[in-house]
């Protein structure tokens, strides 16, 4: 057994005040559900339907399959020592075993770290450390790249690492999935979390160098699963394609394979994101929804002109992770012949869709209204004051599924929460006269590639690890393609030697950063320019990025 703080110990988790948890309860948004107990139930209603398909190795497992790989996986990991309430870093790519390992620590009751297979040793470690994670569950390679050697790294640096799971390819000096699993099911008496308890961690985009962690509830996260399957059309019937990373919360919960299983549908899982491989997928089995992010949205839109594959079935294309614009979301119907749903969101909460229904100008130009009734909207103004209707601000939102405070992060709290509970997300936006939300751009310094959100901070802090930096400034240029890709503006030491721009790319990269932080532009000045009162000026910094050519 581990000494980390209990799950019962809810003061790294700030969560909702009893008078807001009541009315949630009371509203029927919170229903006293779990992960566990979901799973087990459509199980025992609908246990030979397929619930995951895993293409890659030609596997289909029903919900009667996954029920009972979840049971016997979460029996070995609790003879193995994992408790209630252990962080458990999960590092996957799209393959059937992220479902069972997800739930079979919903059913302990310890909590999966999501991570994406990008991370590298900066990010891994970091979160290893920082939720003091008992265990870590990878693949033995994936896209070229050996987890092996990476989780070798990270279990040296941290000591409460006590696990490493390889669950597909060769385990090496590690443990297989398969020989963690136990023989027979596991005890009928396991209690499980409650529904209010925290169910995983996952990753903020953040515009700071130290990601933080969100603490998701059962109860609130089943509740926006819920909520985003009748605005989204998904009944059992529905067949869901997951072409982003699996633990990403796009793809996970709006309405994502989350939802598709809260709703006893069928989950397929595709290998790559490439409009050859999904297309296939679509065709085959009949899928009737995924979500994109939008360079992906075009690439498919592009792609599907020329595809021999039906994709007739495909009725609901949902994009988002990153504005959507008005010309790229007026050829999705045309090209794809189905409709197109905007959504805009966040992994603390607040999820906005476009209304299958809404008129086709709606659609197109606004990112959707909010999921639930009782989620919160404000648009103020610098120092809080709210803004009249139509005016653009600052976005503020609380609601019954909207965190109340990041995990064992009280200053970040403080700068991100109001005191009355209101969440900062960092966007500007305006409110139509309808309710919808139009998102026109972000206040805090964070760089929005293609979908995947990179903290500039984080990135200038590795460049100048360089022993010939002397200072570095990273922000984000126009892409017609990302939306964004990063600049990275550096001065070099007095009397250094020059330096190409793919060194400093080879610098960064070595330092075990993810691929996509990588800056995509290095350019070498000899100051930056400033404001009025002496402060470096990334405005007039993206300025200059904007109005130089697309090279390297």
């Amino acid at each position: 057994m581990t000494t980390e703080t209990p799950l019962t110990d809810r003061s790294l988790a700030p969560t909702w005040p009893e008078e807001f948890a009541a009315r949630y309860r009371a509203a029927g948004h919170w229903r006293g559900e779990t992960f566990g107990t979901m799973l087990r139930e459509r199980a025992t209603a609908h246990p030979d339907r397929i619930a995951v398909v895993d293409p890659a190795t030609d596997r289909r497992w029903t919900y009667g399959d996954l029920d009972a790989r979840a049971e016997r996986l979460a029996a070995g990991m609790l003879a193995r020592g994992i408790a209630p309430g252990d962080r458990v870093v999960v590092q996957l790519p799209n393959i059937a075993e992220f479902f069972e390992v997800v739930f079979a620590l919903f059913r302990i009751g310890a909590l999966p770290v999501f991570a994406l297979p990008a991370h590298r040793e900066t990010e891994i470690a970091y979160f290893c450390r920082f939720t003091e994670a008992a265990a870590y569950v990878i693949a033995a390679e994936h896209g070229g790249y050996d987890y092996r050697a990476l989780a070798a790294t990270v279990r040296a640096e941290v000591p409460t690492l006590r696990h490493v799971w390889v669950a597909q390819g060769e385990p090496g000096r590690f443990t297989a999935l398969d020989d963690v699993r136990a023989d027979t099911d596991g005890p009928a008496d396991l209690p499980g979390p409650a529904p209010q308890d925290l169910a995983f961690l996952q990753l903020s985009g953040g515009s700071t160098g130290v990601p933080k962690l969100i603490p998701r509830t059962h109860d609130d996260y089943i509740y926006s699963l819920r909520g985003s399957n009748e605005l989204c059309g998904v009944d059992e019937h529905s067949v869901y394609l997951c072409v982003l990373p699996a633990a990403h919360n796009f793809p996970l919960s709006s309405p994502g394979t989350l939802g598709a299983l809260y709703a006893g549908a069928r989950v397929v899982l595709s290998p790559s994101p490439d409009p050859e491989t999904a297309f296939s997928l679509i065709a085959r089995e009949g899928v009737t929804l995924t979500g994109l992010v939008p360079p992906l949205a075009l690439l498919w839109t592009q792609a599907a002109a020329t595809t021999a594959h039906d994709l007739s079935s495909l009725d609901v294309l949902l994009v988002g992770g990153a504005k959507f614009s008005e010309e790229a979301a007026r050829r999705v119907r045309p090209a794809l012949g189905c409709t197109l749903q905007q959504v805009f969101g966040m992994a603390e909460g607040l999820v906005n869709y476009t209304r299958l229904d809404d008129p086709e100008e709606v659609i197109v130009t606004t990112q959707g209204r909010p999921i639930s009734p009782d989620d919160e909207i404000r648009v103020v103004d610098d120092a809080d004051e709210d803004l009249p209707p139509g005016s653009t601000g600052h976005l503020l939102t609380r609601g019954p599924y909207t965190i109340r405070g990041y995990w064992n992060a009280p200053e970040h709290n403080a700068r991100s929460f109001t005191a009355d509970g209101f969440y900062r997300t960092g966007d500007i936006v305006r409110l139509t006269d309808t309710g919808h939300l139009v998102v026109e751009g972000r206040a805090k310094d964070q760089i929005n590639r293609g979908g995947e959100k990179i903290a500039a901070e984080e990135v200038e802090n590795h460049l100048l690890a360089h022993p010939a930096v002397h200072d570095a400034n990273v922000v984000g240029e126009p892409d017609p393609y990302l939306g964004e890709r990063t600049c990275a503006y550096v001065i070099l030491r007095a009397g250094a030697e020059p330096l190409k721009p793919l060194a400093m790319k080879r610098f960064v990269r070595e330092r075990g950063l993810a691929a996509y932080k990588v800056p995509d532009r290095v350019e070498f000045v000899d100051a930056f320019p400033q404001t009025g009162v002496g402060k470096i000026s990334k405005k007039d910094l993206r300025a200059a990025a904007a109005e130089r050519p697309a090279t390297p």
